[in-house]
């Protein structure tokens, strides 16, 4: 009995080392699959060939830098006109707006459009094609005083050595885009149409003479 109980005792802890071995073999093979990389670099850890998946460049990489305009602009007037039609309302809006590169020219345009920055790329446009070229000497000042009226608006402009640019409304726009120095602008008529007066100030100054 004493030899029977012995063998299986032998037996059993012999399968019981098999056991151990065989989950210790499972252990450190499931830990191996762990390591290695996924698959064959399809997925985004994964290792693989970096010949078959090359990286993509980057989109985000700088633009070349559009050219600056020489031409500084700004907006006098800008309204929304509304027009009842049988379906409704139309909106549209107009722009009017003063361009100039501060060395003797300037020019004024408007525009209309349903949409605002289309309406102010028109007036650019049209500003660009009314340019005029102011006869100015090296000090930038104006050689005689100059006098015009355009519809309800009157403006005379003089040149004041020492005193700078002393004008209103969009007449000191148009001075100040086209570069003038020292000189007074005085606005005869009650007219508050912006457009209107940066009109007669560039009839004025179109009058110029060296």
């Amino acid at each position: 009995m004493s030899e029977h109980k012995q063998e299986a005792t032998n037996e059993t802890e012999v399968s019981t080392s098999v056991v151990d071995s065989t989950e210790t073999n499972t252990t450190t093979d499931a830990l191996a699959l762990t390591d290695a990389p996924r698959g064959d670099g399809r997925g985004r850890r994964g290792g693989g060939d970096p010949r078959r998946n090359p990286r993509r460049p980057r989109r985000g990489q700088r633009r070349e830098e559009r050219v600056r305009s020489e031409f500084e602009q700004k907006i006098i007037s800008i309204r929304r006109v509304t027009r009842v039609m049988a379906g409704g309302r139309r909106f549209n809006f107009s722009v009017a707006i003063v361009i100039g590169n501060k060395k003797g020219k300037v020019g004024v345009g408007i525009g209309k459009a349903g949409d605002t920055q289309l309406a102010i790329d028109k007036a650019i446009r049209n500003a660009k094609k009314h340019l005029i070229e102011i006869p100015l000497n090296k000090h930038m000042h104006i050689p005689h005083d100059v006098h015009t009226k355009i519809a309800s608006s009157e403006v005379m402009i003089m040149p004041a050595p020492g005193r700078g640019l002393v004008a209103g409304s969009s007449v000191r726009t148009v001075l100040e885009l086209g570069g003038v120095k020292d000189v007074t602008a005085k606005i005869f008529s009650r007219s508050k149409n912006k457009l209107n007066n940066a009109r007669a100030a560039v009839a004025a100054l179109k009058q110029l003479k060296h």
